[in-house]
């Protein structure tokens, strides 16, 4: 179950300030431009991947369920995504899924609601948080997938992976890939689906379970958005 620390924002290292600020100067810079108006509905829906009884992949170590990682990733995104001005909207709030029930065709269901709750939303743009995993245990890292059919999604995707790309635990530099996922093809919003790293990876896991990395990791992803929107 997520529990909200009572210290997180002394969690948040400086190297994730001065990220978060420095975007934040870009996006300033940007509103004060004619491309304005493209920000006037400024909401950013963030998707913590699986939910329920869908755990997705397990940490190798922790056996830590990649649902429950994605949804404090995203509520840490959410936080930092706030603080830089921005509306946002979650997909989920808890450890629940979004099917109802768990009678056959439940997967269906889950994305069905997710799509519902984007296009409710109208946003700017959609992330969706997830975690990899690989059979061979030295793969790590991010990497950004997008819709093929989406020229906006490739464009945000790029920004993204070229920021978490920076982070100096990136021991390799990943390209953008396409992906058939539900939650790149239900919608025409810019939408990029993060694999924040490998759970698969024993060093790799212990960073995203620290509270420092994933608010670092966060950073980043703020950092790849108000590049994409500064364009």
């Amino acid at each position: 179950m997520f529990v909200i620390l009572k210290k997180s924002t002394v969690m948040i290292t400086s190297i994730c300030l001065a990220i978060v600020v420095g975007a934040s100067i870009m996006l300033a810079y940007f509103l004060k431009t004619d491309n304005a108006n493209a920000l006037k509905k400024r909401t950013i829906v963030v998707d913590a991947g699986h939910g329920g009884i869908d755990k997705g992949v397990i940490g190798s170590n922790t056996n830590k369920p990649e649902s429950e990682l994605n949804l404090e990733i995203s509520f840490k995104l959410k936080e930092v995504l706030e603080e830089g001005g921005f509306n946002v909207v979650l997909t989920r709030e808890s450890n629940a899924g979004l099917y109802g029930t768990t009678a056959k065709g439940f997967k269906k269901r889950d994305m069905k609601r997710r799509a519902e709750i984007i296009n409710k939303a109208n946003p700017l743009l959609i992330i969706s948080i997830h975690q990899n995993k690989f059979p061979a245990s030295y793969r790590r890292g991010a990497q950004v997938f997008f819709d093929s059919d989406n020229k906006e999604s490739k464009r945000l995707a790029i920004s993204l992976q070229n920021a978490v790309n920076d982070l100096e635990e990136s021991l390799r530099d990943f390209s953008v890939l396409k992906g058939d996922y539900f939650i790149l093809n239900c919608t025409t919003y810019p939408c990029a689906l993060i694999e924040c790293g490998f759970l698969s990876n024993p060093e790799e896991e212990k960073l995203l379970l620290s509270d420092e990395y994933q608010y670092k990791l966060c950073g980043s992803i703020y950092k790849g958005i108000v590049g994409y929107l500064s364009i």
